[in-house]
């Protein structure tokens, strides 16, 4: 499964930098010179012979300017190849990426597909997704009925992640699920 850790934005300069929005808590682990991306294209250009890009990118360099990450990847010269980059999203595979130390702590890829149940063990859905708000993260909840409910993912909520027992508890208050 391909793990995002950024988007591309738009050209920086004329050499080939392109900005990253970044979607990682590491992303000097992730944009590190030599490591490899994997590509999600955004956009195939639609004329034949045009600049295609490639299913990995290698970075070459990476720098912050003014908050932004900078990134130079290999083989991307000019400010015209940078554009054909844009909206591209970068990633790893999830099998290469390490569990983290923090029991508290989870990958998006973890939750995804886990049963939620409440205190009780009465099954409420499946994890579709996670979304990432600012105030927190949200579980992306599948109703048996065809909704979703949206869970924030915090502890006074979501009092237990058993990842070997393939579920999520959910105390949630009154009325969330119904929103």
């Amino acid at each position: 499964m391909l793990l995002v850790v950024g988007r591309i934005g738009k050209p920086h300069g004329i050499r080939g930098e392109v900005t990253v929005e970044v979607r990682t808590d590491e992303p000097e682990a992730r944009f590190a010179p030599g490591s490899v991306l994997v590509t999600e294209p955004g956009v195939v250009p639609a004329e034949p012979g045009a600049w295609r890009v490639p299913p990995t990118l290698t970075v070459e360099s990476a720098r912050w300017h003014q908050g932004r990450l900078l990134v130079a990847f290999e083989g991307v010269r000019g400010r015209d190849v940078a554009e054909a980059l844009r909206n591209t999203l970068v990633g790893v595979d999830s099998a290469d990426v390490d569990a983290p130390e923090d029991p508290e702590e989870f990958h998006d890829h973890q939750l995804v597909g886990l049963a939620v149940v409440t205190p009780a063990g009465e099954r409420i859905g499946e994890v579709d997704r996670i979304d990432h708000a600012p105030a927190s993260d949200l579980l992306v909840v599948r109703r048996p009925e065809g909704r979703t409910a949206l869970v924030p993912f915090v502890k006074a909520i979501v009092p237990e992640v058993d990842l070997a027992g393939g579920r999520v508890v959910v105390d949630p208050p009154a009325g969330l699920l119904d929103l």
